[in-house]
């Protein structure tokens, strides 16, 4: 499986980036994470509940951050096991850019998922890590958001345009950065 797209940030490429690498925040962040702990300058080991269909399992996984460039971009390449429920491993490109005060991060995921979540079926792992990834952003700008600022609606969002499918493509790639997490 492989996926790319962009969030603007509602704060600063430093603030994103020590966000980014901050294990509370992203434990804080993610939903079913159980545990998230530095290993390493520039690594997370990670235990993460999560069901996909009929499919429960708590995963314990690798992050790994390679090619690290602060505060401007790095790759993470991550594994995870979840016992019979299978495991997933692969790698994303994360960049950040300045956009005024905010800040756009773009990704590119290249990732595998095996065993019993992988019989599940691809429409209902693409649903499971489109509400993954939405509800991972949504906390994430939450959590960065200036004091006293309502978050802001991308306009794409308010014309109905293809917002969708923007936030199932981070939806894959947070879903499949969670398999590994767990």
């Amino acid at each position: 499986m492989e996926l790319q797209g962009e969030r603007l940030i509602p704060a600063p490429v430093d603030k994103t980036w020590a966000a980014l690498n901050d294990p509370e925040v992203l434990k804080d962040c993610i939903a079913g994470c159980e545990s998230l702990v530095r290993n390493g300058a520039d690594g997370f080991d990670a235990l993460v509940a999560v069901k996909v269909g009929p499919v429960s399992a708590r995963f314990k996984g690798k992050l790994q951050m390679t090619n690290v460039q602060a505060p401007n971009k790095y790759t993470i390449n991550f594994d995870g096991q979840g016992g019979v429920a299978g495991f997933g491993k692969g790698s994303a490109d994360v960049s950040l850019t300045p956009e005024g005060d905010k800040t756009k991060l773009s990704y590119a995921a290249r990732a595998q998922v095996g065993g019993k979540m992988a019989q599940v079926g691809s429409r209902l792992i693409d649903a499971a890590a489109a509400k993954i990834t939405d509800d991972f952003f949504k906390a994430f700008e939450a959590r960065l958001q200036p004091a006293g600022e309502a978050p802001s609606v991308p306009a794409e969002a308010e014309a109905g345009t293809p917002w969708l499918w923007w936030v199932v493509g981070a939806a894959v790639l947070l879903a499949l950065l969670y398999f590994v997490m767990r």
